[in-house]
């Protein structure tokens, strides 16, 4: 077996270095928390708007098929939020796993991929249900023009 090279040697050996490295790996998902935020603004935003419109067409008696498609999105834009929050806690799970997994001697690896895994399949199920909140939106304007 070859030597390690010195910066292998040197951050094998030095607990500092290995925290250094926990630090490093953990930004990434950092700043997909940083995306996830906005992301549910984004939908927060889209939810109110459905809402107050709801509340408008309610008043009005001809607009039983529009209050069916606000329902509907309300449902779609809720079940949405839910799915991001879940990824944010995954992200956040796979942050602190990550972490503790450098600065200890216990593999986590499978408890990283798994957490990132989920919280993948999570936020592509709310970006669809968002997707799907967009189609109907275009479909009621276009209903109503």
């Amino acid at each position: 077996m070859p030597p390690l090279p010195f910066a292998a040697l040197t951050a094998s050996s030095s607990p500092l270095l290995g925290l250094a490295k926990a630090i490093q790996l953990s930004v990434a998902p950092v700043f997909l928390l940083t995306a996830i935020a906005g992301l549910l603004g984004v939908i927060s935003q889209r939810l109110t708007r459905v809402i107050e419109r709801a509340l408008v067409v309610k008043g009005e008696a001809t607009a039983a098929g529009d209050l069916q498609l606000l329902r509907r999105r309300m449902a779609l834009l809720t079940r949405a939020s839910t799915l991001v929050t879940i990824t944010g806690v995954l992200v956040s799970a796979v942050v602190a796993v990550t972490f503790l997994g450098a600065i200890t001697v216990v593999d986590l690896t499978p408890i990283v991929v798994g957490c990132f895994v989920l919280a993948m399949v999570s936020l592509m199920g709310g970006l669809l249900l968002l997707l799907l909140d967009t189609q109907l939106a275009s479909r009621l304007i276009l209903h109503r023009f």
